[in-house]
Parts: C-alpha cells; structure tokens; sequence
C-alpha cells in the first residue's frame, strides 16, 4: 500500500489523528535535519493548524479526500503566501509571496498539509544541491554523497521520510535525476499539463512542476491533485486530466517498449549497465515486447539545453535589480552601481555562469550562430521521439549514467556535473514526460533509476509500466538505514 493510501485509511479508521501523524513527521524532521538539511523553511506551527482542521472535520464524521490530512514539503521556487520563497538564493532571501501557485492553491484545496520549504539548487540551477545559498543537502543513503539537483531537498525529504510526498521543478531532469540518486519515484509531467503560474522561472520553455514519492501509487495521486488547465498560465493545456491510478496494472502484456541505443554506450557505470540489462528482462518477463529504438540526436540534447535553458534564464533574471523586490545593496552610489552589486552579491557563480552564457548566446551576432541553431536541434530532437513513439508505446533508458556522486566532487568541474543530465534532458527539449523509479542498487548501497519516457499526454502509460514493474521488484520496499 501507498503512503498516501496508509495514512488515509489510519485517518479515516480513527487510528492515529491528522495531528498525531503531522508531529510524527514534523519530529522525524526536527531529528534528522542537522545531518540532512533537506528544508530551508519548516512551517510547524502552521502545519499543525492545518491538522487540527483535518481532525474537527473527521470528528464531525465529513468524509475525507483522498489527499486530506496528508503531509507534504514543496520545493522553495513554489510561491506560498506568507511564507518565505528563496529559491536557495541571497536575492530571494527575505521575500515573502503576497499570492500562492496554482498548484500550492490546489494542494490546500485537496486538504493536504505544507511541512516546509526545501532545499535546491540556486533558482534551480544544478545536479546536486549543491549551489544553494544556504548549505547543501546530503543523500539520505550515504551523508557523504549529493542527493541530485536540483529538486534534492524534496528527493530527499521523501526518501528520509520527513514527509509522505513532495513537489519538485524539472527544468533538464531536476526530478527524475534526484529521484534516482535517492532511490524514489520522480516524474516530470508533459509541458503543460501541470501550471507554472507561481513557479519562480528559470527557463519558461522547459520548467514543469512534478511530484516525488516512495511509489508510483502516490505519484499518480499527487498528479491527479495538481495537473489541469489553468487561465492564468499562458502555456497551460486544455486537457482532461484522468484518474491515473485506474491505470496501475501489473501485466505489460501488448505493452511494446523501445529501448534507446544511444544511452548504452561508453559513459555507463558498470552498475547502472548491470541494472539496466536485469530491469529489461523484468519488462519482459511482465509480458512487454522490446524493440531497439535510434534517437540519433539524443546526444545532442546536452550542449543544446545550455544555449536554450542559459539564455532563457538570462531573460527571467533580469527582474532581479534591487528595485521592486528582493536583497538590494545600499552603498551604491548611481542607479548602475546599484545594479551591479546587488547583482553581484546576490546571485552565486552557477546562476552567474549561466546569466553570462545566455546574455552571450542573445548578443547581436551570436543569435543567429547560438540560439536559433539550438533551437532547430530541439526540433530535430522532438522529431525522433516523434518517429520512434510511431513504433513503440513507452521508451526506456537509465535516468543517470552514474549513481549518486560524492559531495564536492564535481563542484570545481561545471562541465563534468552538466553531464549528470545526459539522460534526461532530451525530455524537457521535446516537451514529454518522463518518470524514475529505483531499479536496483550498486556495491556501495546507493540507489540506480529507471528512466521511463512517454509520448505528450501519456502519462496513463507510464504509470501502468512503472507500476507493474515496481509490483514485480523489491527496490520501492527499501529504506535508508542509519538515519533513525
């Protein structure tokens, strides 16, 4: 049984009330923070109000939603009213929302209960939660390692069990590749299907808000809760949204899944490889045909994520000038000193870095010779997803070449950490979604995921895929050990 299913039923049987289970998790957090630092913000007091609310109801004998009474983190780019929102950056680091998200409105809406704020990347730019302004995360698997970026405070909030489920941004695999070094399910919805209306912007054509969860019952639950059209997100599809657990079914049989040939190669780890073959067999003993699929541009993906992504942020930062909002420096002494230091103190080298790159890419005479170039390779890229779902009805491939990777490690090597996207940033380019879900550990205990992409809209699919496999596996039951 899911989380979510297990708390509802001990709420609606009267086991435990909404109050006990929300300080149940709140003193798990209070225990395990100073060696995880998973949340920037912990809302207590007021989780604790939305609690008591959830038990008069249950006393009253009004029936429950299915999300009521649940407890949740949110990752700190998501707008909250009256609770601080950093973004993990100086320029942020006092500002307080005076509107909520779409989809933080829907989750109260639902009934759930707001544990905090996590930790991530800078405006979430990163693979390891690592360039937070305020401290990184550590993987709840081993201290020593990254949880991933840059959603890593929610993957591992869930993974630790500071709370029942999460949300995350996903801009270049910002889910799904936390997800896989901490041993949960992520998924990036397709672009739209979810509002980024109160989503602190990075790069507008690729951002797309996503749950994160210890089964693919929960994430299918939260999914449900946040995904819909939405007035007042310009990119918002008009789609219906479906009960996705109608789809968790545990055969494949008909199933045909596409296998990419160009995430196999050299730059594998042997044990990602080794996981990779035995969850292939898994889907195939459930009943699924696989079928080797070419993506010839799939490797592309990377170089042209950091001409797309950079130049975009280059845009959506600029409102950041100690003007209207957010950290200003007071010994300036022009409006253009002004600028200049709050900018400079503000922001930390990576979000730096890529302002720099994306200004560059925009410049007159580079235009033409950077972004445009970049974003014809994007279509090129939706084009072979296009040609490769003609024939096959999910495909698969590992979600990170590499398990989880020690802290530190690759923080004086920004081209070496860009490299931990490989695998899941071709999604984002091409608008799919696309899931992780832990498929198998390596010699040092640290969790490997399974990367599931699925055409626009198909997200019935791969929750069926990923549920049957996760049914016919024991990876999803594990836990961390030495955290309690």
């Amino acid at each position: 049984m899911s989380v979510i299913q297990e708390l509802h039923r001990q709420l609606t049987g009267k086991e435990r009330s909404a109050t006990e289970i929300t300080q149940a998790y709140l003193d798990r957090i209070a225990a395990l923070e100073p060696r995880l630092h998973s949340f920037l913000t912990i809302t207590g007091d007021r989780a604790l109000e939305q609690a008591a609310a959830i038990d008069k109801k249950i006393a009253a004998g009004e029936p429950l939603g299915p999300l009521e009474g649940i407890p949740i983190a949110l990752k700190d780019n998501l707008c909250t009213q009256g609770v601080k929102t950093t973004c993990a950056s100086r320029i942020l680091e006092n500002f307080i929302p005076p509107y909520e998200s779409t989809v933080t409105q829907k989750l109260q809406q639902a009934g759930t209960i707001s544990l905090g704020k996590t930790n991530l990347d800078e405006f979430a730019m990163g693979s390891s939660t690592e360039n937070s302004a305020f401290g990184s995360t550590a993987n709840p698997w081993a201290i020593d390692r990254v949880p991933g970026g840059s959603s890593g405070g929610s993957a591992a909030a869930v993974a630790a069990g500071e709370c029942a489920v999460a949300l995350g941004s996903d801009t270049g695999g910002s889910i799904r590749q936390p997800a896989s070094f901490c041993g949960v399910v992520g998924l990036k919805p397709t672009y739209g299907l979810v509002s980024r209306y109160g989503l602190v912007a990075y790069a507008s054509s690729l951002d797309q808000i996503g749950p994160l969860a210890t089964t693919v019952t929960d994430a299918a639950i939260l999914l449900g809760a946040i995904a819909g059209h939405d007035p007042q997100d310009a990119t918002s599809l008009k789609a219906a949204v479906p009960n996705y657990t109608q789809y968790l079914k545990p055969s494949l049989e008909g199933i045909r899944i596409g296998v990419i040939q160009e995430t196999l190669g050299d730059g594998l780890s042997a044990p990602v490889a080794t996981a990779m073959d035995l969850a292939l067999k898994e889907l195939e003993n459930l009943g699924a045909t696989l079928h080797p699929i070419s993506c010839p541009r799939f490797a592309y993906g990377l170089p042209t994520y950091y001409i797309i992504a950079p130049s975009e942020a280059s845009a959506n930062l600029a409102r950041y000038d100690g003007v209207n909002y957010g950290y200003r420096d007071d010994t300036a002494n022009s409006l253009l000193d002004m600028y200049t230091k709050t900018r400079a103190q503000g922001f930390g080298p990576e979000v730096k870095r890529r302002i720099m790159i994306g200004t560059y890419a925009l410049s007159a005479g580079y235009y033409d010779a950077y972004y445009l170039r970049a974003q014809k390779v994007r279509t090129l890229i939706k084009e072979d997803f296009e040609t490769a779902f003609q024939e096959v009805d999910v495909l698969v491939c590992p979600t990170s070449p590499t398990t989880a990777f020690k802290a530190g490690e690759k923080t004086a090597d920004p081209l070496s950490m860009y490299l931990s996207d490989l695998m899941t940033i071709p999604v984002n380019l091409a608008g799919l979604p696309g899931l992780s879900l832990p498929c198998g550990f390596d010699s040092e205990g640290l969790p490997i995921g399974l990367q599931l992409i699925g055409n626009a809209l198909r997200e019935d699919v791969l929750f069926h895929v990923a549920y049957a496999y996760e049914q016919a596996t024991p990876w999803h039951s594990k836990q961390p050990e030495g955290l309690s």
